[in-house]
């Protein structure tokens, strides 16, 4: 599988861009702020045509690209009805501070909006399930994917970090519903899943269990699963 990821905007958001290989086609997660230029640059070095754009979530520093984007390439971006919203109206998900960040951003609609439900979606190739993880925003998801190599992805948005957890200070951010997302969907993936979050570096599953302090006080042990 390839995957190419880098940060973009005033608050660093991560996009990736992931096929089977180069020369084939590509999803696209999280075409934040600023992150045009870094994805044009990656189709053409890996000859990649994008067929989809996926938001883990609808806050503007992960979506501010998405219709420019997916109108470019004539895709559609996939989102939780939850956070549907939040493409017309981009700051209604953010505090005061955080809306001052991205200025007048009135409106970020795309031509074409797929709902997004928990299942599998067949895209580029690859096969991404789709977990709904409520409470850094209601329409919060995870996408996993499993390489032909046998690896296991996920891609957590905003809801899991290296040593962190979400915030859940926004509108709509439930720090409830964020315990049980990451007790009962995140936490029992296999150890050695590797962790794509929305910010900062790559971790695993495994890591954060041991060491994430920021974890529910019941999630420590959770059975793990494959």
């Amino acid at each position: 599988m390839l995957v190419v990821g880098f940060p973009a905007g005033a608050l660093q958001a991560n996009c990736y861009l992931l096929a089977t290989g180069v020369g084939s086609e590509c999803v696209i997660v999280d075409p934040g702020q600023g992150a045009e230029p870094g994805i044009e640059k990656a189709l053409r070095e890996h000859r990649l045509t994008p067929v989809a754009v996926l938001a883990t979530h609808g806050h503007v520093d992960h979506v501010a690209s998405a219709a420019a984007v997916a109108d470019a390439h004539d895709i559609a971006v996939h989102i939780h009805p939850d956070d549907r919203h939040l493409l017309s109206d981009p700051l209604a998900g953010l505090g005061p501070d955080l809306a001052s960040t991205f200025g007048a951003v009135t409106s970020i609609e795309p031509s074409a909006v797929v709902p997004l439900t928990e299942r599998v979606l067949d895209l580029a190739g690859l096969r991404i399930t789709v977990d709904h993880t409520p409470g850094h925003t209601p329409g919060s998801v995870v996408f996993r994917v499993r390489s032909a190599e046998g690896g296991h992805l996920a891609l957590t948005g905003d809801t899991l970090f290296a040593g962190s957890i979400g915030r859940t200070d926004l509108p709509g951010g439930d720090p409830e519903a964020l315990a049980t997302s990451l007790r009962t969907v995140l936490l029992p993936l296999a150890a050695d899943t590797v962790v794509l979050p929305g910010h900062g570096g790559a971790t695993t599953i495994g890591r954060e269990r041991r060491s994430n302090p920021f974890l529910p006080v019941d999630s420590k042990n959770t059975e793990v699963t494959e």
